[in-house]
């Protein structure tokens, strides 16, 4: 037997342009409140928006610390993909088991929606509390703390990255649950009625029809990690510092030339977020399901 594709329906004029007027309110209140604040962050970092004197057209701002603004980069985009990454794999890994109906799916459930719940500041004071030297985990284990590893404020970011991927998997899981829930169960229960395995079903059914839905999810849990100031602050080192952090530290100087910096900093943390959003849909055009 043999399936003949369905020609797509593609909508008249009226239908897409009465589908524009709908979306057209959202999307010029959307541009009014992120343009403007993008544009006068741009205008602001370039010089042509000083607090004080006259405009002085320029990239200064973007030159005045070259070794930080290159160090926060490297940072940012580190936790951030590694943070990605690993909810990733593990917001996917929870959202096959919920929807497998086992005896744990309803208790990992529970578990991502009570986590999806909590605030990323009281996630990161929970963690910190959890993973410091002197925290609740190195007690119970008997560990002292010149023995234990440096999980805050130590080199590889380590309570920050286990905070974002904690949260972010369970914001992961539950689309990914959503998407499962919907249109693929049956796709799934064919496959296995046809003699596919759970690795097979997984690999051919589950994660091409659910690779849109995780493609999204990680862009926006990366865009997130990217833009963390909280997380960063209370779990991270104090140098070098994030893109996030060293921008708020440079707003809040007592120097008001450093506010031109501060808007440079942040102007290249709006522009790697803008790329990842280009990337992410340059990569959803590339899989069948989207197509």
């Amino acid at each position: 037997m043999t399936w003949a594709p369905v020609a797509r329906r593609t909508g008249s004029t009226r239908e897409k342009l009465l589908g524009a007027v709908l979306v057209l309110p959202a999307v010029a209140l959307a541009l009014v409140v992120v343009g403007g604040g993008v544009g006068a962050t741009a205008l602001q970092a370039f010089g042509l928006l000083p607090v004080v004197g006259r405009p002085r057209p320029g990239t200064g701002a973007f030159t005045a610390r070259p070794g930080e603004l290159f160090a926060a980069i490297g940072v940012s985009l580190s936790v951030a993909v590694v943070a990605t990454a690993v909810a990733v794999v593990v917001g996917t890994t929870a959202a096959v088991v919920i929807v497998s109906r086992t005896r744990s799916s309803r208790a990992v459930a529970t578990l991502g929606t009570l986590t999806v719940t909590i605030p990323h500041l009281i996630a990161a004071a929970t963690v910190g509390l959890l993973l410091s030297d002197a925290g609740v985990l190195p007690r119970l284990l008997g560990i002292s703390p010149d023995d234990w590893a440096p999980w805050v404020g130590g080199p590889l970011w380590g309570a920050a990255i286990v905070e974002l991927a904690w949260k972010e998997s369970a914001f992961i899981a539950l689309i990914v649950t959503g998407t499962l829930a919907t249109r693929i169960q049956t796709y799934d229960e064919t496959a296995a009625l046809l003699g596919a395995g759970r690795a097979q079903r997984f690999r051919h059914v589950l994660l091409p029809l659910t690779a849109p839905t995780i493609v999204i999810g990680a862009a926006i849990s990366f865009v997130y990690a990217l833009g963390s100031y909280e997380v960063l602050w209370l779990l991270g080192r104090t140098s070098p510092e994030p893109l996030p952090v060293l921008a708020v530290r440079l707003f809040q100087g007592v120097s008001l030339d450093a506010r031109n910096e501060a808007a440079a900093v942040a102007l290249v943390t709006c522009v790697l977020a803008l790329g990842a959003v280009a990337l992410t849909f340059a990569a959803l055009r590339r899989t069948a399901t989207w197509r």
